[in-house]
């Protein structure tokens, strides 16, 4: 008798603790922290978990099952704030790059890296021109043979980022010259002997120069950046 009112107050528990649980609803969803990803691949990732219909039930699992593989997001984090809100924090892969392969584009990240593919640049995001590969795969390097270039490739994406340069695209040419592309201005650096060195005054130049258009050629004579403007 004392076991059967035990399983009773047991399943009497269980039932009233699935009647709270069902209350809560998930009706506002609210995302933070998208600059590359759209909000809504977030949200549709998140009811893709079979979860998305209970707030509780979201927040725990994710937990134990954090939600992954949606491209170019490192991390979801869902906070519970309501019976019926969660708001959700993504922390996005740190873009250095990309370069074009064949009908799509291959970003990496500062260490080369290759993070994901895409159909379509990313906007901010320097696409490197000239380089010549048969086959890439994710979470390994740039398949670049040459160890020159792909330093030099990884100087130009890290300093563009410290200093916050305005750059489109980045290209080597069949010389090894590397010219960068500010809009419809070209910026020479010949072989890239000192890249620290005119990346770190480049910003200045294009900003107390005011050009949009046009070459600029930069030296490096005795330690001392120097530059030649023309217009095309």
């Amino acid at each position: 008798m004392k076991k059967r009112v035990v399983l009773i107050v047991i399943f009497a528990v269980l039932l009233i603790g699935g009647i709270y649980v069902s209350t809560f609803r998930l009706t506002d969803i609210q995302v933070s922290g998208c600059q590359v990803v759209d909000e809504k691949t977030i949200i549709d990732a998140i009811e893709n978990t079979g979860y998305s219909g209970n707030t509780i039930m979201l927040y725990i699992g994710n937990k134990l099952k954090p939600i992954e593989n949606i491209p170019f997001v490192a991390k979801v984090e869902i906070e519970f704030i309501s019976k019926n809100k969660v708001s959700v924090t993504v922390y996005e892969k740190s873009i250095a790059g990309c370069t074009a392969y064949m009908d799509s584009y291959v970003f990496f990240d500062k260490d080369g890296i290759i993070l994901e593919s895409a159909p379509e640049m990313i906007k901010g995001v320097p696409c490197i021109r000239g380089l010549e590969f048969e086959s890439w795969e994710k979470d390994q390097k740039l398949p670049i043979k040459e160890d020159k270039k792909f330093q030099d490739i990884l100087t130009i994406t890290q300093l563009v980022e410290k200093y916050k340069l305005d750059i489109d695209s980045i290209r080597f040419t069949a010389e090894n010259q590397i010219i960068l592309m500010h809009g419809d201005l070209t910026i020479e650096l010949r072989e890239g002997e000192y890249l620290a060195e005119q990346l770190m005054n480049l910003g200045s130049m294009l900003k107390n120069l005011n050009m949009t258009e046009g070459k600029l050629n930069m030296k490096v004579d005795n330690g001392v950046v120097t530059a030649s403007f023309s217009r095309k």
